[in-house]
């Protein structure tokens, strides 16, 4: 599946843009320190990360030569500042935003997980709506989203961003597979030694024949 090659960190500082934009309006956009911290936050991310300035600026200026972000020095400010412009290049703005930012900040998430971390970042009117928003970005081309299968156990089904490599299944999901990929291998197996027993007991049964003959 085709997806935007983002790496972790881009896709950490696209995500703290997003939030920062809807939790501190009168602050963004936001200083290089300011989103070094937002990066770095121990809550409300999934993984928790460590960087440093450098690590952001990279990201930083990837973002900005692929027009998905911007770098802005307000009047009478010698600090540059930073904002994300995905409204403009991909189109999405309110829930669809929103949605793919938590995404993109806490990694795989059922609707329901979406809608109750969005906090004040968009007001989901329900489950829906976030439906709604993921199944728009999911028919994005290339997708920004992706619906995973439920995974065995689970009520609902995860949904995870495609903005970076492409997204492996839930552990869950994986081990459900290597277990049905054993038990075929097992009743292949089994029906291997079926059939050789079969051959067997019939070459004893064609020589018991030609002994009853003679």
């Amino acid at each position: 599946m085709e997806t935007y090659q983002l790496d972790p960190v881009e896709i950490r500082v696209l995500g703290a843009l997003v939030e920062k934009q809807a939790l501190t309006p009168d602050a963004y956009p936001i200083t290089l320190n300011g989103l070094l911290g937002a990066c770095n936050q121990l809550t409300s991310r999934d993984p928790v990360m460590q960087l440093d300035e450098t690590d952001v600026a990279r990201a930083l200026d990837s973002l900005i030569q692929r027009r998905l972000a911007a770098e802005r020095l307000p009047a009478g400010s010698r600090v540059a500042k930073y904002e994300h412009r995905l409204p403009y290049e991909w189109n999405i703005d309110g829930a669809r935003l929103a949605a793919l930012a938590l995404l993109a900040l806490r990694g795989a998430q059922t609707a329901a997980e979406i809608r109750a971390r969005s906090g004040r970042i968009y007001a989901f009117g329900g489950v829906e709506e976030v439906e709604t928003a993921l199944n728009a970005l999911a028919d994005k081309y290339p997708p920004l989203t992706l619906k995973l299968e439920r995974a065995p156990g689970e009520r609902e089904a995860r949904w995870v961003h495609c903005l970076g490599d492409a997204p492996e299944a839930p552990e869950a999901l994986r081990a459900a597979d290597t277990g049905r990929e054993t038990l075929e291998a097992r009743v292949a197996a089994l029906e291997a030694q079926v059939a050789r027993l079969s051959e067997q007991l019939a070459r004893l049964s064609a020589q018991e024949g030609s002994n009853s003959v003679l």
